[in-house]
């Protein structure tokens, strides 16, 4: 047993100082995720750009306007030129621009008809029609209070109140109504995860992790084709030590690996609890031995270095598709029920749970129990295949 330790050290000392292995298992993994949280994080929510020509610059209405459209967070104001809305509409660099007229404020100040004009080419395109109605909201909002306003100061014409305290007593009443709505909009997602980090992290980490170790079965063919498995065998080595180092070797890579890419998703999103990252790291450990027995089997019945790779790639690319690494699959269909085949299924179904407040252990005892019994029945299975020389023992 101490000999095979002394294989599983050097060889995992081995990976942590080769700057290609770390790369592609650790920094690979963290720029996809951070590609994919940069360019899909928080789409339920509409992010645009409303392009306006105001022929009124000085007009008090039109400047409240275009200060209301500029403070939603979902929308950024470029002002432009009528020149430049009107060019940049012929060589279609803009779908649509709202023109405010030079007429706007002193318009509305006299309760007189006023209107806004949408220049566009063709329907405007979803943006443009999104942000159209974004404007006709709030010129209708502004509108309506201009003439709430307008009609409190006629009922109170006969007060003795001056209109600057009618229009703040306005204004007040307006902004209450405004931050306490009688009626509030919410959303409600059905079927999806609100959270891309809980939902596609576990799946990336358990694919590279998965991906690496099963890559390495390159490495140990290579070394029984160049003889360097049989000399090992001419020292007080035997083939059982050799076997249990490979193993120790891969479920630890898997295990470091794994720990690395946890303790950043903790440190970062906070996804873990201190108890639950001790459990996440505990069904690390069981997948990372049955990772490496998978990779110890593919080593084993593999001829060549190019048909270690090839197969890798695809028990990899197979195992994740029907893991639902980057999608949810819905259950009862054929491909749900296949992709319990997979151990990606069960990791990644762990580390979800466990992510959940107050999960424990108990909550995911089915999907370790399959990842125990895949790493003990691969344990004995990749025993019986390994050969340390082609053709022998």
């Amino acid at each position: 047993m101490t000999r095979a330790l002394v294989i599983a050290v050097k060889e995992v000392r081995s990976y942590l100082t080769d700057r290609a292995d770390l790369a592609f298992s650790l920094l690979l993994p963290v720029a996809i995720f951070a590609l994919m949280y940069g360019a899909f994080s928080g789409q339920t929510l509409f992010n645009g750009t409303a392009h306006i020509v105001n022929d009124d610059p000085n007009g008090t209405y039109s400047r409240e306007l275009i200060d209301r459209l500029a403070a939603r967070d979902e929308l950024e104001v470029d002002l432009l030129t009528r020149g430049e809305a009107e060019a940049k509409l012929e060589r279609s660099d803009l779908l649509l621009v709202t023109c405010i007229p030079e007429d706007f404020s002193s318009q509305l100040a006299v309760g007189w008809p006023t209107e806004i004009t949408f220049m566009q080419r063709g329907n405007g395109g979803q943006e443009g029609q999104i942000v159209a109605s974004m404007v006709r909201a709030e010129a209708d909002r502004l509108s309506q209070e201009v003439q709430a306003e307008r009609q409190v100061r006629s009922a109170l014409a006969e007060k003795a109140i001056g209109d600057d305290q009618i229009e703040t007593a306005v204004h007040c009443l307006l902004e209450r109504e405004r931050k306490l709505p009688l009626v509030e909009v919410t959303e409600t997602l059905i079927g999806a995860d609100t959270s891309l980090v809980h939902q596609s992290l576990p799946g990336i980490i358990a694919m590279f992790v998965l991906f690496s170790i099963t890559m390495s079965s390159r490495t140990i063919v290579e070394e029984r084709r160049k003889g360097t498995l049989e000399r090992l065998l001419t020292t007080r080595l035997t083939v059982s030590e050799m076997f249990m180092g490979k193993f120790l070797a891969g479920t630890t890579r898997g295990f470091v690996q794994t720990f690395i890419l946890l303790t950043l998703a903790y440190a970062v999103f906070r996804l873990f609890t201190p108890l639950s990252f001790g459990m996440v790291l505990f069904v690390a450990l069981v997948f990372a031995a049955a990772a490496s027995t998978l990779g110890l089997i593919i080593a084993s019945v593999s001829r060549t270095d190019d048909q270690a790779s090839w197969i890798s790639v695809f028990f990899t690319m197979a195992t994740v598709m029907l893991g639902g690494t980057f999608f949810e699959i819905p259950e009862g269909t054929v491909l749900h029920t296949i992709g319990k085949a997979s151990i990606n299924t069960y990791s990644i179904s762990a580390f979800q749970t466990l992510t959940d407040p107050g999960a424990i252990l108990a909550d995911v005892s089915l999907e370790i129990a399959v990842l125990a019994a895949v790493a003990v029945v691969g344990f004995f299975v990749s025993r019986v295949l390994f050969r340390a020389v082609t053709g022998g023992r």
